[in-house]
């Protein structure tokens, strides 16, 4: 308890000191020209302060000389000249050193009421330089002071005026504690700007990573969608070749062949898709994405992997949809068509696309297979499929039907979409 007493004022006398100067705006800080003696940086508030400090200076030494003139005996003019640098000194050292200047202060002021008392008949013993001083220096001590050395410094100006002057001490004790007020003020106020443009700036922070975090999700959804159709073409038709083939060298080659046009349309895509990672506006080396009229390569792909695909369309033009869209439906048609060929090879596959005015309707439907299918994946598939739709504000459902199938139906809404395309 004693020491939390104490610690205040150790703080204020001794041991504290008071935060940096907050950064001045460019129109109280310039550069002076090189070829100028003193070129730099000129702080105007800095300069503010020493010219009001010769002020002072000049005012308290004129009037000590006229006091002076008048007393019997007079005081030497050195002493009148040290203490008015006294009552001066602190106002050019608040602002790099508000608490310095305080303890300064508090230094001289027996000096400076034994000069005023000794040279003049001022009741109460303060000259108006002295009171300018002492305000303007607590002010900077409560700006950039803490609380508890705020607290500190008024309870030691009131006990300092009750010693002095007591009858002076209510005028005194209003004056300080005015100047601490609002120099505290001033303190929370800036305090509490300093802390929103902080939270300003670590809440652009967390937009860029969320933005980050959601391309990253969308060129993992790219890749997955690319890599996962053509592989699985490709690897059965790597198996079914050579059987299809049966030492034919004529079809071996034809099959290989066709093998090698889908490994270089799969690098061609993901090439496409990486080459928004060249550059920070993501144009380097980029194609049109693919959409729903590229709907015959995917269904020739499936077709050729062993699957028997057919297709319901509509009748008005899929190229006309937004790019969105098109992507999108082309994505969840694609990842349909590789489910199939992965867990149900030689399955009869039903793809049904409807559009009108409001969406995009997709029901890829498949039957049991005519062999075993692959082992069970990690379900990234659907879950990419989902997001898609839910991206556009869309549905999807995926699920087993009977007689061993699956079926997903997907919505896309078509309305408002190319504004956010």
């Amino acid at each position: 308890m004693f020491s939390a007493v104490v610690r205040p004022f150790a703080l204020a006398l001794f041991q504290g000191d008071a935060d940096p100067p907050p950064p001045r705006s460019r129109w109280l800080r310039f550069r002076l020209p090189r070829w100028q003696p003193l070129a730099g940086h000129v702080d105007l508030v800095q300069v503010a302060d020493i010219l009001v400090a010769y002020i002072l200076f000049a005012t308290t030494f004129s009037q000590l000389v006229n006091w002076n003139d008048g007393a019997k005996p007079p005081v030497d003019d050195s002493l009148l000249s040290l203490a008015s640098a006294a009552l001066s000194l602190p106002v050019a050292l608040r602002d790099r050193w508000p608490l310095g200047a305080w303890r300064v202060a508090m230094v001289q002021l027996p000096f400076a009421f034994w000069v005023t008392q000794t040279v003049g008949t001022s009741y109460p013993p303060y000259t108006v330089g002295l009171a300018v001083m002492y305000l303007l220096v607590t002010y900077s001590v409560a700006v950039r002071g803490d609380r508890r050395i705020t607290v500190a410094v008024w309870v030691i100006s009131v006990l300092t005026a009750w010693i002095v002057h007591p009858d002076s001490m209510v005028l005194v004790t209003i004056m300080v504690t005015v100047s601490l007020l609002f120099g505290y003020n001033v303190r929370v106020r800036r305090n509490a700007t300093t802390r929103l443009a902080e939270e300003e700036r670590r809440s652009r922070l967390a937009e860029g990573a969320q933005a980050v975090l959601e391309e990253r999700a969308r060129i993992a959804r790219e890749l997955h969608d690319v890599v996962a159709h053509h592989m699985s073409v490709i690897a059965i038709q790597a198996e079914a070749v050579p059987l299809k083939a049966a030492g034919d060298p004529a079809l071996l080659e034809a099959g290989l062949a066709e093998i090698r046009s889908l490994s270089l349309e799969a690098i061609s895509e993901l090439r496409q898709v990486l080459g928004v990672l060249r550059d920070q506006d993501g144009r380097t080396d980029t194609a049109p994405q693919p959409g729903l009229d590229r709907l015959d390569e995917l269904v020739s792909n499936a077709r050729a992997a062993g699957l028997t695909v057919g297709v319901e369309l509509p009748k008005q033009p899929l190229g006309a949809l937004p790019p969105t869209v098109g992507l999108s439906a082309y994505r969840i048609v694609q990842e349909s068509l590789s489910n199939a060929m992965r867990h149900a090879p030689g399955a009869t596959v039903t793809v049904v696309v409807a559009c009108d005015d409001d969406a995009l309707r997709l029901h890829v439907t498949n039957g049991a297979g005519a062999t075993a299918g692959g082992p069970e994946g990690t379900g990234q598939g659907l879950v990419g499929m989902r997001e898609r739709a839910a991206l556009l504000g869309g549905t999807l459902q995926a699920g087993p039907i009977e007689g061993g199938g699956f079926q997903v139906t997907a919505t896309l809404p078509i309305a408002g979409t190319e504004e956010t395309a």
